[in-house]
């Protein structure tokens, strides 16, 4: 079997690294965007995945960020001592305990959307309309290629 003239093209895997290096540096500046500057990256995702997709049990949490479970219980033993979520035991089955966003949680996720939101306008605007419209048509290709 032969390798597609496209693929085999060093252009590509150029394409590729640079891509990857704009991607992950522009992940760091966005990340560097925060509430609450001692709150590590995978805290802050549990907290945005608990806004966004609402009460987990622990089992589901670490499935999501695909950590084990004493790992997630970690971060949550560390959120919840900080007053971002809290543990409820579960009305249906007493076994389990659903995890929730407090309010802190909450605002601490809203905040740091905003900040996020509010640098990358700022970043957007001082480029010209053509850079912006060429950014806004990648969009669709990017999220393509994430979600292979």
């Amino acid at each position: 079997m032969t390798t597609p003239p496209e693929l085999a093209s060093p252009d590509i895997g150029h394409a590729a690294a640079d891509l990857r290096m704009a991607t992950f540096k522009l992940s760091r500046r966005l990340r560097a965007e925060r509430a609450v500057d001692s709150m590590s990256d995978g805290q802050f995702a549990v907290l945005a995945n608990l806004g966004v997709y609402g009460p987990h049990t622990l089992g589901e949490l670490a499935a999501r960020e695909r950590v084990t479970a004493p790992s997630m219980n970690r971060t949550v033993n560390c959120l919840e001592e900080s007053g971002y979520l809290v543990r409820t035991p579960d009305g249906d089955d007493r076994r389990k305990v659903n995890i929730t966003l407090t309010d802190a949680g909450r605002a601490v996720v809203e905040e740091t959307r905003r900040r996020r939101d509010a640098w990358l306008e700022r970043a957007l605007a001082d480029l010209t309309p053509a850079q912006r419209d060429l950014l806004a048509q990648a969009i669709p290709v990017l999220r393509e290629v994430a979600d292979r």
